[in-house]
């Protein structure tokens, strides 16, 4: 692939800092929402959206395995300037910088299964999300990442949570075209279960 097509791609990856999953509405306070079960096990749906598309797949995943909502957001907002956006979030990328978080899952030792929603960024997934796996020991848990993009699939994203977090154990993840309606419900479903099976 040339430097030019590299370039392109890039930037058609970084369409989802738009398009794809903010800080949005919904808080991570420290109550969640919902409280039941996913195949006998207590799951917990986190995420970080910029622009409410992964918070769109993340309640859909909620709803449909009964997991707990848990939106991860940053103590300082990112602009709202889409060049001044684009420019902090690639620097932060590049440093490996972790964004302090406005909050923590109360008993995270209560959940079996954590699904880790966020939006591909630069080929990754947010800060943000970098900071919450930071946070908590996954050594006993099934994790299931799941991306919005506008374009560029899961690409490294699955893929350095593994590095992030090496001793976890990870599930099948999934990426869905950013848009503020979710996810296709049927390539939802299809990917839950086979999770559950």
């Amino acid at each position: 692939m040339t430097k030019m097509m590299k370039w392109v791609c890039s930037g058609m990856m970084f369409l989802s800092v738009t398009a794809c999953g903010t800080n949005s509405g919904e808080t991570g306070s420290s109550t969640v929402e919902n409280t039941k079960s996913f195949a006998g096990k207590k799951v917990l749906v986190a995420y970080y959206s910029h622009s409410g598309n992964t918070q769109a797949v993340a309640r859909q995943i909620a709803r449909q395995t009964g997991g707990d909502l848990f939106a991860i957001e940053t103590v300082q907002q990112y602009p709202s300037s889409y060049n001044a956006l684009v420019e902090q979030a690639k620097q932060e990328i590049r440093n490996g910088f972790m964004p302090e978080l406005k909050n923590k899952v109360p008993q995270m030792d209560q959940y079996d299964v954590v699904f880790i929603g966020s939006p591909n960024w630069w080929g990754t997934y947010a800060p943000a999300v970098k900071s919450f796996l930071s946070q908590y020991d996954f050594g006993q848990k099934n994790l299931v990442p799941f991306v919005t993009h506008g374009g560029g699939g899961m690409q490294n994203c699955e893929s350095d949570m593994h590095r992030q977090l090496p001793r976890a154990h990870f599930l099948q993840g999934a990426a869905f075209p950013g848009r503020s309606s979710g996810a296709d419900e049927k390539k939802l479903q299809n990917w839950l279960n086979k999770l559950a099976q």
